[in-house]
């Protein structure tokens, strides 16, 4: 497969790692991009790259919350610039309260009513109006006794580039005060999942991988190799408690208090968080910028 500029950059970007490594591990994996970041962290080159690193998308997170129930909807558009416009503003507003009265599916709330007409008519009124193409992408809903919001980088009240949700059980004035710092760790962490218990399987055996053969690796180039149980039963399982401690809701260190997990400051407030989402704009469009506009016309369309 041949190798383009495009490729290498966008591992770069993605990795951190020089345009000479990036390009030898785009050979050394065929250019598969995932197994090139795996190749890269193998040979201690590269953090971790999130799918969420590579955002080629505009528009706003709207988030709303009402007895328990609260939701997250992505309205996308072609520029940031129609992201600041007030009437693009109200429609996401609109989107998200709709939502929260009837959310069960992007389908289920296109279809359902906004001032006497469905949501997707009233987006297509607003594309003709704005003039730009926009689409009602995706919502996430979350259930509890306690649901708190946060916004990241707000543009409006409500909305803007990071969406949060956080579900919670106890006394429901303790849930909300200590909820929107939990909700605010959320968007600045961007945990993999609620526990170890919760986290996706095929994400924990890729990174069990990478960790085994880096270790492995460093080992053998080691000055003083060490017996090859200890890198199985020591240096292995001690990275992946590390990783699953930093990437876990729950086993993450509390940003606003460092040395508490946030599942301990949970506990000494008197609460129990049962789920979360954290929705960002673009999250998982791995599409070159000038190509967006076009994706945005289809999905628009269809």
């Amino acid at each position: 497969m041949t190798i383009t500029a495009s490729m290498v950059k966008e591992l770069r970007d993605s990795t951190g790692a020089g345009m000479m490594d990036a390009k030898k591990a785009l050979t050394e994996t065929n250019g598969d991009m995932e197994a090139a970041v795996d190749w890269l962290r193998t040979k201690g080159l590269a953090k971790a790259a999130k799918k969420a690193d590579r955002i080629a998308a505009e528009g706003l997170i709207g988030v709303a919350v009402a007895d328990g129930k609260g939701v997250a909807v992505e309205i996308n558009s072609e520029t940031d610039f129609v992201a600041k416009n007030a009437d693009f503003q109200a429609l996401v507003r609109e989107v998200a309260k709709v939502a929260l009265e009837t959310g069960e599916s992007v389908e289920v709330v296109k279809a359902a009513d906004l001032n006497g007409k469905t949501v997707d008519a009233v987006i297509q009124e607003a594309i003709a109006r704005i003039g730009e193409n926009m689409t009602f992408r995706r919502m996430h809903v979350l259930e509890g006794d306690t649901v708190v919001s946060y916004v990241h980088n707000a543009a409006a009240e409500g909305m803007g580039k990071i969406g949060v949700l956080v579900a919670l059980n106890g006394p429901a004035d303790k849930a909300q005060a200590i909820g929107k710092q939990f909700a605010m760790h959320i968007a600045a962490t961007s945990p993999l999942s609620l526990s170890e218990a919760t986290m996706d399987p095929a994400v924990v055996e890729r990174e069990l991988a990478v960790q085994t053969a880096k270790a492995l690796e460093e080992n053998a180039s080691s000055a003083k190799p060490k017996p090859e149980q200890v890198i199985h039963n020591n240096i292995i399982p001690g990275r992946m408690k590390k990783f699953l401690a930093e990437n876990t809701l729950l086993g993450q260190a509390f940003v606003i208090n460092p040395d508490q997990t946030v599942e301990q400051a949970a506990k000494e407030a008197g609460v129990e968080i049962t789920g979360y989402a954290r929705v960002m704009v673009g999250e998982g469009v791995e599409k070159k910028e000038e190509d967006f506009a076009a994706e945005v016309a289809r999905m628009a369309q269809g």
